[in-house]
């Protein structure tokens, strides 16, 4: 047995079938009372032929405590893509289904759907001893053509990266969705782009958007780190940053995931979450976090090298009184000095006293932060003038000042156009 299934592993290996000797990507989908599969089955059976062998792993599930109508909608998808499963006869794809109803209420949830299919995809690549890759999708995402080949196309050019996460961009209008779900979604990507970019102008580590149908590890990466976690929501931002730890982590942008802007109250957080609470809300107006509070962590990542030696009232932090009592505030709160006397008995050099220093100062921590800077007076605001803020910091001369105009600039900008 392979020491990671059998320390961490949550359930027996499900798939009977041997896989294919060349077997290099698994993709794995958590599929919960999805009533239409057949696009994201679709767009991945229509991606260009790798060279490599693909298996996609769809974990169709429920928890013990959900209601018949969604374990029936369960059996029908499965029924449905079994049928649809015959009709398609390629060489290098195939397609598994693992049917786990009845999970434990505790865990079941996407964390654990995503575990279930991932811990198989590893063994999987067990059986044929490879460094396979694992991705992960959604059951209501699709992709454009050229996603499997640029999967493998990316860990090959990049041998020792553990992990990437994968270019997504929403649909932004159409006929599929309501136009105030295309409006919601539109203001809400642009606060994802521009936390994240938010995240690269303070210059930290671990500036990657963690959206869960947009990532992939290999299988080595994925059981160093203790695999997937069991979180009903936000499993992703946790389980990629596990993997951002290594080091090496990378951005693929040669390709693109395309995840559904729907509404869903299957989560306390996240994109559906969100889009409903947009529309709900009646508002004009969306807001996101004050560019003033990148610029007040910027100041303090900064002077983190000078932290080694000196105390943070020695450093020149080069900010105002108001800046530096909200900074003092919430590190007080860490207990910094204590967080800080630990790293430094622990590091001998330079380079790894940052490494430490970042291992604490962790997105979690920042994420923390920027709430706390924001319930402490640099309040929401329009998300509009908050990226032209950003884009004025960052030397940008022209720009757009609306909210889709100013999307299409930031997807360029993460992409490196």
């Amino acid at each position: 047995m392979n020491f990671y299934l059998e320390k961490f592993g949550f359930q027996s290996p499900s798939i009977v079938d041997l896989p294919k000797e060349n077997l290099g990507i698994c993709v794995v989908i958590p599929c919960f009372n999805e009533p239409d599969l057949m696009p994201t089955l679709n767009a991945l059976s229509n991606c260009i032929p790798t060279s490599c062998a693909v298996e996609i792993i769809v974990v169709i599930n429920s928890g013990e405590h959900h209601p018949h109508e969604i374990k029936e909608q369960n059996a029908r998808t499965l029924a449905v893509g079994k049928e649809w499963q015959k009709t398609i006869a390629s060489p290098w794809i195939d397609f598994h289904w693992i049917n786990v109803q009845n999970l434990p209420q505790k865990h079941a949830g996407v964390g654990l759907a995503r575990k279930i299919g991932m811990d198989e995809a590893v063994h999987r690549f067990d059986l044929i001893q490879k460094d396979g890759i694992i991705v992960c999708f959604d059951a209501d995402a699709t992709c454009t053509p050229n996603y499997l080949t640029e999967i493998e196309r990316h860990f090959k050019h990049y041998p020792n990266t553990p992990g990437c996460s994968i270019f997504y961009e929403h649909p932004l209008g159409g006929s599929v969705f309501d136009a105030q779900i295309y409006e919601g979604i539109t203001f809400y990507e642009l606060h994802l782009r521009y936390y994240n970019l938010g995240l690269k102008f303070c210059q930290l580590p671990y500036a990657f958007h963690t959206v869960g149908s947009s990532m992939a590890v290999r299988s080595s990466a994925y059981q160093k780190q203790g695999g997937m976690n069991k979180r009903k929501a936000g499993e992703d931002f946790y389980f990629i940053h596990k993997i951002i730890e290594l080091g090496g982590f990378t951005n693929l942008t040669t390709t693109t995931v395309i995840p559904s802007p729907r509404i869903s109250d299957r989560v306390p957080f996240g994109t559906g979450k969100a889009i409903g609470d947009w529309i709900s809300s009646g508002k004009q107006v969306f807001t996101t976090y004050s560019f003033a509070s990148f610029k007040l962590l910027k100041a303090f990542v900064e002077v983190i090298p000078e932290l080694r030696t000196k105390t943070l009232e020695e450093v020149n932090l080069n900010l105002n009184h108001q800046e530096k009592s909200v900074l003092f505030e919430f590190l007080k709160l860490q207990n910094f000095d204590s967080k800080l006397a630990e790293i430094r008995s622990n590091a001998k050099t330079e380079e790894a006293f940052i490494k430490r220093f970042f291992r604490w100062l962790d997105a979690f921590t920042v994420l923390k932060f920027v709430h706390f800077v924001r319930d402490h007076g640099y309040s929401p605001r329009p998300i509009e003038e908050e990226v032209a803020e950003f884009l004025k910091a960052m030397g940008v001369g022209e720009f757009p000042a609306k909210a889709d105009e100013q999307l299409i600039f930031l997807r360029k900008l993460e992409r490196g156009n």
